[in-house]
């Protein structure tokens, strides 16, 4: 009751008239049965604007440091997370995060919508950073169609540390769902579980244009928490991963969409390698973290 009396009268009416999302493939979200959202994450406000546009509802894994405030602040943010329909996700790893994806896998069996940020974290810089295994691991075990969603220019909103969002517009762009269920059988084969995932991050890559940097989000972070720590310059946050980092090319005049350029390199003229997410299968759409 809470989740759509937020979204239908308070909320989502607020935002539509402030920041006048505009959307993309809305369609492409099943009008029933099970269904896993993953989506590149800029901003805090990207859990409260894509719920608003999607018709049915969707939990969110959101990070267990918002059901673990202390004080009147804490509880009263625990709170209303839990009331907005999301479940904490360990991101500590081992049992914790099992547990966590258990959770997610109990919405799924319900015929429910799960949304996950495969990045784990907010990026650091605006650029998309490695998913983690998590979503794989779900999306083998229940079979469930993936729907990969970009959003766009919600950093600049609310960019990470500013509690007063910038009114401007916000956009949406859901893809087509993907479909894993050639690898039933396979879930519990981490290389498959690294395949699928980087399948996913290249169709959020192509979808929202972000450069991609094969690091974890959270450990760029650490490093330039720790940096700034120690008083050091920090340098432009994924600058070490650089050579690593990958972008569609937009220009007129180059190559069809979903080619890649690398960063760092003078020749593109290698040809693609399992995994490797300066290529991807053909015919993305129609073949059709967290953890």
């Amino acid at each position: 009751m809470f989740y759509w009396v937020m979204k239908r009268i308070i909320v989502g009416p607020i935002l539509n008239l402030l920041f006048r999302p505009w959307v993309k493939g809305l369609d492409n979200v099943p009008s029933s049965g099970p269904a896993v959202i993953v989506s590149n994450h800029l901003s805090f406000s990207d859990s409260i604007f894509l719920p608003i546009v999607v018709p049915r509802t969707v939990v969110f894994l959101a990070k267990s440091e918002y059901f673990t405030g202390k004080g009147v602040k804490g509880r009263l943010t625990a709170l209303f997370f839990r009331l907005s329909n999301q479940l904490p996700m360990d991101r500590s790893g081992g049992a914790a995060s099992s547990s966590s994806l258990t959770a997610g896998m109990d919405i799924l069996n319900e015929g429910g919508v799960l949304g996950i940020y495969p990045e784990g974290t907010r990026s650091p810089d605006g650029r998309l950073y490695r998913g983690k295994t998590g979503v794989a691991k779900l999306v083998l075990a229940t079979g469930v169609p993936v729907i990969p969603v970009a959003m766009i220019g919600t950093d600049k909103v609310q960019p990470i540390g500013r509690r007063i969002p910038n009114i401007r517009r916000v956009g949406i762009i859901i893809g087509e769902p993907l479909d894993f269920s050639r690898y039933e059988g396979l879930e519990d084969d981490r290389f498959v579980q690294r395949s699928v995932t980087d399948e996913i991050m290249y169709e959020l890559m192509r979808l929202s244009g972000q450069e991609y940097v094969d690091a974890y989000a959270s450990t760029v972070k650490e490093r330039l928490a720790a940096e700034k720590a120690a008083g050091r310059k920090t340098p432009k946050p994924g600058a070490d991963t650089r050579r690593a980092a990958v972008r569609i090319s937009t220009e007129a005049g180059n190559p069809a969409p979903g080619t890649v350029t690398e960063i760092g390199r003078a020749s593109t003229d290698r040809g693609p390698s399992a995994g490797d997410l300066t290529s991807a299968p053909e015919d993305r759409h129609t073949q059709p973290d967290a953890g």
